[in-house]
């Protein structure tokens, strides 16, 4: 067996040599101070304070000498790695105090400004101009109705005289929840708000004198005029003796309350199931009065120069709709109209974009104004 090596020079190992103990403690602390944040601090402690830096390979290579060699190569190795370690504490300290500092700045909250700087929302115009519709007709004595948005098909279509092949009960106009089945009448998404009027019939006694606004369904297609899910206000009044008269008065007054005062109405003959005779209600385009109408150098894009502005649909209540309720048509007559919100707000509004009303957006919504 051999002796020791007592006559080994620890300065042979090229990783103890002092030159590269230096050399390794300078490329650490240059590295340390080259650091512009605590991200590259973090790269450059792993690469000359972990595991695998040269100065941690090196310390290991102490472990191989002999005894009386050790003290001088692990006195060298220590001053180095505390030199180290000293200078890696003092820059994080430094990019510490310098981040902390930016954050002051960059985060900073004045708590010094006004409590109200921030503008106070606003309702919505769809809910304020419906409101305001309902409260031109509660002043005539009507009674506001509501009903649920998933409707049975019998309110929705049977008892409004559709007929089980009306084309506006198929798949491409109306949202089905549930289809029919032999003793029940299938659950749809209402397509108008016509169901709460029906509803109010089988509730009340006449004389019956009801407003319904509400939220409808129909399978339409996202765009500038049209929206899968809408709002609809309806009117019904029955009572005895009512006509066309007492039709076309109350929907005057309503354009005058709405509107202004001196406007025309007119009533075009259409069809409805639901009422007979059933008319298209127009009035006199409230912007240029008429005076666009062949007059190209006054053009109107309200009524695209038409003089008029279709708001809906109107008529005298289906016999066949009263018996449906439990009503005597001998006895009572009633009338009924009805007209999309949205579409009286693009008018009364000039709203171009229909998807602005359902977006969402604060400054579509923010103009209007706050009404309480």
């Amino acid at each position: 067996m051999s002796a020791p090596n007592k006559s080994y020079d620890p300065v042979e190992v090229e990783a103890l040599k002092p030159e590269e103990i230096e050399r390794m403690r300078d490329e650490a602390l240059a590295a340390f101070a080259a650091a512009g944040d605590l991200d590259e601090l973090a790269q450059a402690k792993t690469a000359h304070t972990g595991g695998t830096s040269p100065l941690a390979l090196a310390n290991r290579e102490i472990g191989a000498l002999p005894p009386q060699a050790k003290a001088d190569a692990g006195k060298r190795v220590g001053m180095a790695r505390g030199a180290v370690n000293k200078a890696l504490a003092a820059r994080q300290a430094e990019l510490e105090a310098e981040r902390d500092a930016r954050v002051l700045v960059e985060e900073a909250v004045d708590v010094t400004l006004p409590y109200d700087r921030v503008p106070a929302g606003a309702r919505h115009p769809l809910t304020t101009f419906m409101e305001r519709v309902e409260d031109v007709f509660v002043a005539m004595g009507y009674e506001v109705a509501e009903g649920p948005e998933v409707e049975a098909e019998w309110f929705n279509f049977d008892a409004l005289n559709f007929e089980p092949d009306h084309p506006a009960r198929a798949m491409q106009d109306t949202f089905f929840v549930a289809g029919p089945k032999k003793t029940e009448s299938g659950v749809v998404l209402r397509t108008h708000t016509s169901p709460v009027q029906v509803r109010s019939m089988l509730d009340r006694e006449p004389p019956l004198y009801v407003v319904c606004p509400g939220r409808v369904y129909r399978t339409d297609e996202l765009d500038a005029t049209h929206t899968p899910v809408f709002h609809q206000i309806e009117l019904l009044a029955i009572d005895e003796g009512l006509t066309m008269a007492d039709l076309k008065g109350t929907i005057e007054h309503m354009v005058h309350s709405l509107f202004g005062e001196g406007l025309t109405t007119r009533l075009r003959p259409n069809y409805f199931p639901f009422t007979e005779p059933s008319a298209e209600l127009d009035m006199q385009c409230y912007v240029c009065r008429g005076e666009s109408v062949g007059n190209p150098e006054r053009p109107c894009r309200t009524c695209s120069s038409e003089g008029w502005i279709e708001l809906g649909g109107c008529g005298m209540v289906n016999p066949r709709v009263l018996v449906a309720a439990g009503i005597d048509p001998e006895r009572y007559s009633g009338f009924a109209f009805g007209f999309g919100i949205e579409r009286m707000l693009m008018f009364r509004h000039n709203v171009e974009d229909m998807r602005d009303m359902v977006e969402g957006d604060v400054r579509f919504t923010r103009p209007f104004g706050m009404e309480i």
